[in-house]
């Protein structure tokens, strides 16, 4: 070949890859410039879920390819599954909407006998999880009951939201499992409405609040130690609880086979603030979602934030959650039951 025709060949290669190999690449570098991100916070603003999702969002779209605005958006109900149903039936399936869920509405269908025909749990794409600490019993300041003991022994009034969120079928497995006497007052939009109960003296507590979330919510109680943590709950236990002398709740199940369902139970904990997209999103899409949420658990000026909020950050990935979900769907059908009749106040 002559100079000439080397160089032509040379030049219509540079052309070809130029023109052929960076075109994904440039489609994702810039795949959500100009756009907006919907980021569902199943939960009322205020409370430990809405603290942790907006939180989350102010850093998550510096990490997304185009950098586009991240939009929160409250839809409390039906302990975030109005929320859940939304992102799974009614979402754009392009990943320009995710989802901050309670864990309860992710494993809520496995304990329902009634037929699920809005989301299936199996079917969202998880993100990741902020959080996969511990959750705890309390009673606040103006109550008789200081010891989980002091519960077993005696009427505790317990605050709680509807079905399917952890504050009720918490005080219900306490209730079933542990021999506590609570009597449990349903109905409550969130946690940060049951605080406020508590302070007024409507109820005397409440189970099935993450003790990020106490921290976070109600440090002065901490800080002043007016507030009286009966129980923590979770397969293993929080250091700063164990030096706090808090019990687990494994010392105080009755049966050895209800040690089975109750694990099943606070399995959920590992991942403690999850969050998804919806079924159908392309997987480029969610492997950048995916990026995102990861890269933000690191980030300094976020791990700032979160100090500053009392927030704990002990993140999983989403294909860890993806696998613990699909785990919890694949228990035996006797400990599913027993966990059914535990969470049933």
């Amino acid at each position: 070949m002559s100079p000439k025709g080397f160089k032509a060949s040379v030049r219509l290669f540079c052309i070809a890859a130029i023109v052929a190999c960076p075109v994904s690449a440039v489609r994702a570098a810039d795949y959500y410039a100009g756009k907006k991100v919907d980021f569902v916070i199943g939960s009322d603003a205020g409370g430990g879920y809405d603290v942790y999702a907006r939180t989350i969002g102010k850093h998550l779209g510096r990490f997304l390819p185009g950098n586009p605005l991240v939009v929160p958006r409250n839809m409390p109900g039906a302990g975030s599954g109005t929320a859940a149903a939304s992102v799974f039936r009614l979402a754009a399936k392009d990943g320009t909407v995710i989802g901050a869920l309670f864990p309860g509405v992710v494993v809520g269908p496995l304990f329902d006998d009634r037929p699920q025909n809005l989301f299936d749990p199996n079917k969202f794409q998880y993100l990741g999880t902020a959080d996969s600490g511990v959750r705890v019993c309390i009673t606040g300041p103006m109550s008789k009951v200081k010891t989980f003991e002091d519960a077993q022994s005696q009427k505790t009034v317990i605050g709680a939201s509807a079905a399917g969120g952890s504050t009720r079928d918490y005080a219900a497995f306490h209730k079933n499992a542990a021999g506590a006497q609570f009597e449990i007052v349903s109905g409550y939009k969130g946690t940060v409405d049951i605080l406020l109960a508590i302070e007024r003296g409507e109820v005397d507590g409440l189970c099935g609040l993450d003790w990020a979330s106490l921290k976070s919510q109600r440090p002065n109680w901490l800080r002043d130690k007016t507030v009286n943590i009966l129980v923590q709950d979770g397969v293993a236990t929080d250091p700063e609880l164990d030096a706090l002398g808090v019990p687990p709740i494994w010392k105080y199940i009755a049966s050895e086979s209800d040690k089975a369902p109750v694990e099943l139970i606070v399995s959920q904990q590992v991942f403690g603030r999850p969050y998804v997209a919806p079924p159908g999103v392309p997987a480029e899409q969610v492997k950048m979602l995916r990026d995102a949420f990861e890269a933000v658990m690191k980030d300094e000026a976020f791990l700032a934030d979160a100090k500053l909020g009392r927030l704990d950050i002990l993140p999983l990935s989403g294909e860890k959650v993806q696998e613990v979900v699909a785990k919890l769907y694949a228990a035996p059908k006797d400990v599913v039951q027993r966990a059914k009749q535990l969470i049933t106040p």
